[in-house]
C-alpha cells in the first residue's frame, strides 16, 4: 500500500513539472532609464502568466529596497506557441506606464516588447536568473 501511495504522489508531482511553462522562473531585466534593474518571478496566475518584482538593484548591481517589490509588473500573458507569448500587459515602474506586451523565449533569453497605442518600447532581452 505504501508503494502505491508513493507511486501516485510521484506521478502527480511529475505531471505538475511536465505542465510547467518554460517561461516560468526568475528573470533579470535590463537596466531602466536610471540603470536600475530587477528580478521578476514569472509564474502561473489563474491560468495566465504573470510576473512579480522580487528584487531590485541599482546601476552598480547592489540590491536595494524598492516600493515596487511584490508588485505585479507582467500579467495576462498567454502562450502563442513556438516560444512566443502575447495578449498581456507589462508595467514599467521607471516611467509608470503600462504597455500591451509581447514576449519571445529562446533558451535563457526573453525578448520583451511593449506598445501604448502606436508608440512601442523595446524592453530589451531579459536573462534567466535561476
Amino acid at each position: 500500500m505504501r508503494k502505491l501511495v508513493l507511486m501516485v504522489v510521484t506521478a502527480c508531482f511529475g505531471m505538475t513539472i511536465a505542465h510547467a511553462d518554460p517561461i516560468h522562473g526568475i528573470w533579470q531585466t535590463i537596466g531602466d532609464d536610471n540603470g536600475n534593474y530587477g528580478h521578476i518571478e514569472v509564474q502561473d496566475c489563474d491560468g495566465s502568466i504573470c510576473g512579480i518584482l522580487i528584487k531590485s538593484f541599482d546601476s552598480s548591481g547592489k540590491q536595494v529596497e524598492s516600493e515596487n517589490i511584490g508588485k505585479i509588473v507582467l500579467w495576462d500573458m498567454k502562450p502563442n506557441g513556438e516560444g512566443k507569448y502575447g495578449g498581456g500587459k507589462i508595467w514599467a515602474p521607471d516611467r509608470d506606464k503600462t504597455y500591451t506586451s509581447k514576449l519571445a523565449l529562446a533558451g535563457d533569453k526573453l525578448t520583451v516588447t511593449g506598445c501604448v497605442l502606436i508608440f512601442c518600447r523595446d524592453g530589451g532581452i531579459w536573462t534567466r536568473a535561476n
